[in-house]
């Protein structure tokens, strides 16, 4: 959000050393405390000059009138804006912690975004939020017919997303003049699904959902076509499934962490209306975290919301940083960082997008 304050180098200098200085102690900043900031020759009168201007343009205010300074919104939002540069030891830290710690061959992307949530959260003392991969556009990648008895099988859907998608389908009736015993049946039918199966993910493999789920199964050819009807009900229950749950998926970590570390938490009454947020009002918060509106070109944007900017009247006490990963060049979910306003910028901005990025490169490796 762009910000009519112009200030000279010293009003930035002086709301740059408030700034911190307030993010470091949570109290109130005098004049005093900022003597030490600066070179010996800048006077006590000149830094309170400095705030004064401040002030009076909205960037600090008094929380008491015998009180020092507090930022505003906007004093932050100017902070961010103009004076912040993310912290590239910090955004190194992330991709290296996430790197060794993530095991993208045994785990499931859900259970991979959750042990990164919790990872992001534990290094910032913020509470962090990964929204899961989005499927209403993704593609078939694998796809799997498991026998579970005689008349029933599992499918499986393996989408490039890295999200698994499962129903369960009826099987053909077997053909009553087949002679043969129920072990031998079990067999070949356990044959004839994996046949089907390595068949099917030939000839569907990069296709959407959504486009599956229409096909003319027919195609199948004479093999199979006793499969059709069936493979196409169950294709359309996933497509169903995918599309209503879509919205909402958000793994939440580092509430304790929160309740820990941060003393603008401390109010039971607060931390509720924030925790009613993101247990029950994640079709509100998605949009603010899965935010893909002025991405630049390479797909990758922080958004930086910082109070009252924030829609949700219990955020408008909070800061929420998030930024978009992708697969490909196709933005598929969106990593979020919701602290107080008090949030060391440097270091949260840098986690977010760095966790983005490594989310971004290793999606599109895999």
């Amino acid at each position: 959000m762009s910000t009519p304050f112009k200030l000279s180098a010293r009003q930035q200098q002086v709301l740059g050393a408030t700034v911190r200085h307030y993010i470091a102690t949570a109290r109130p900043v005098g004049s005093e405390a900022l003597v030490d900031e600066f070179n010996p020759r800048v006077s006590p009168a000149t830094i309170r000059n400095a705030m004064g201007y401040l002030e009076k343009s909205g960037l600090l205010y008094q929380p008491h009138t015998s009180a020092g300074r507090v930022p505003s919104d906007s004093g932050y939002r100017i902070y961010v804006d103009q004076l912040v540069t993310p912290s590239d030891t910090v955004a190194r830290q992330v991709d290296q912690i996430l790197s060794d710690q993530l095991n993208w061959e045994e785990l499931s992307i859900e259970a991979l975004l959750r042990e990164a949530a919790q990872i992001l959260s534990t290094l910032s003392g913020y509470i962090a939020l990964i929204t899961v991969p989005q499927t209403s556009q993704s593609q078939l990648r694998h796809l799997q017919l498991v026998q579970l008895d005689p008349g029933r099988a599992m499918l499986i859907v393996v989408l490039d997303s890295y999200q698994t998608q499962s129903t369960l389908m009826s099987l053909p009736q077997p053909d009553p003049d087949h002679g043969s015993d129920q072990a031998s049946d079990a067999d070949h039918l356990d044959r004839e699904l994996q046949i089907l199966s390595n068949f099917l993910t030939a000839h569907l493999q990069g296709r959407t959902l959504g486009e599956i789920a229409i096909l003319d199964w027919s195609e199948l050819g004479r093999e199979f076509e006793r499969y059709g009807e069936l493979l196409r009900t169950s294709m359309a229950e996933l497509n169903r499934r995918c599309q209503l749950s879509v919205s909402t998926q958000i793994l939440i970590r580092g509430v304790a962490e929160l309740l820990r570390r941060q003393p603008e938490f401390s109010e039971v009454q607060q931390v509720q209306t924030i925790l009613q947020v993101l247990e029950s009002e994640t079709d509100q918060l998605w949009p603010l975290i899965f935010d893909t509106t002025g991405l630049d070109e390479s797909g990758r944007r922080v958004t930086v919301r910082i109070g009252a900017e924030n829609p949700l009247e219990p955020m408008r006490t909070c800061a929420l940083i998030s930024a978009t990963y992708q697969r490909g060049s196709v933005p598929v979910g969106s990593v979020g960082m919701l602290g107080p306003t008090r949030m060391v910028y440097e270091n949260a901005i840098a986690i977010v997008e760095a966790a983005a990025n490594y989310l971004s490169e290793a999606l599109s490796q895999e």
